[in-house]
């Protein structure tokens, strides 16, 4: 079943188109992963799917209703989006940030439930962020708020999770940690997960779909292995890269020019 159509999508900024006539299907409980140039359009391309741009031609639709139909609030509970890092203002605590996420499920007297309280805690726990949900949002790390970002979108509860650079920020260990959550959430809840991301290898691991999209617009989608290509990576990038197989996942490590002999330790 299709829960996200896009048809015939395009859109500009200025004069310049950005993204040119895409079409694609993401299927319900999918996990795709979106890749690309810097400039080619993959933060804009999230912003159409979550409704906060409008395309400039073609339309987007949602379980086969156009995006446009839907209100604010409804959309609110089919889609969280999680953005790149910023810092916040206003110094909410960890908790209250998470909460903000129940908003749109309040009852007529717009106070928070039980049920409200113990999804945000469930989201807390998960994440890992818990054990600093009295402390404000400033006064963490980077990493630290991604996670509280990722932890407010669990606790939005919504059958689409959209997700900008996830894991910016975070070291080794919470990276993978992250996908594991996302990976999760695809198989045991049926979430349909879409990540934009610059690691290639790190998302190929948990998507099964990719959209590899160039700087010309041109773009690639369908299964991680017909679509990260060392010929396509190479192309697309502009790089150089070394290719090669751990187990039974490809990996990309890109070559420098001042990358010492091109020797392989096996």
């Amino acid at each position: 079943m299709s829960m996200i159509g896009v048809n015939n999508l395009s859109f500009a900024y200025t004069e310049t188109e950005l993204l040119k006539k895409l079409s694609f299907e993401i299927e319900q409980g999918s996990f795709l992963a979106i890749a690309g140039p810097n400039g080619a359009g993959k933060s804009t391309l999230l912003n159409l799917l979550s409704g906060t741009l409008k395309p400039k031609t073609g339309k987007i639709t949602i379980n086969d209703k156009p995006i446009e139909s839907y209100s604010t609030k409804t959309l609110a509970q089919k889609i969280a989006v999680v953005r790149q890092e910023f810092v916040p203002i206003f110094g909410f605590t960890v908790a209250q940030s998470v909460m903000m996420a129940r908003t749109t499920y309040y009852g007529q007297l717009g106070f928070e439930s039980k049920a409200d309280r113990e999804i945000v805690t469930e989201a807390l726990e998960l994440t890992d962020t818990a054990q600093f949900s009295s402390r404000p949002l400033t006064n963490l790390s980077g990493g630290e708020r991604q996670c509280v970002f990722i932890a407010r979108a669990f606790a939005q509860d919504t059958p689409i999770l959209l997700l900008d650079e996830p894991t910016s920020f975070l070291d080794l260990k919470h990276q993978v940690d992250i996908y594991d959550l996302l990976k999760n959430a695809q198989i045991e809840k049926g979430k349909t997960i879409i990540t934009v991301t610059h690691d290639i290898n790190l998302a190929s691991q948990y998507a099964d779909t990719a959209l590899l999209i160039s700087a010309d617009g041109s773009y690639h989608i369908g299964k991680v292995k017909d679509v990260f290509l060392p010929e396509q990576i190479e192309k697309v990038f502009d790089v150089k890269t070394f290719y090669g197989t751990v187990g039974k996942e490809n990996f990309f490590l890109p070559l420098g020019k001042f990358a010492k002999d091109n020797q392989v330790i096996q």
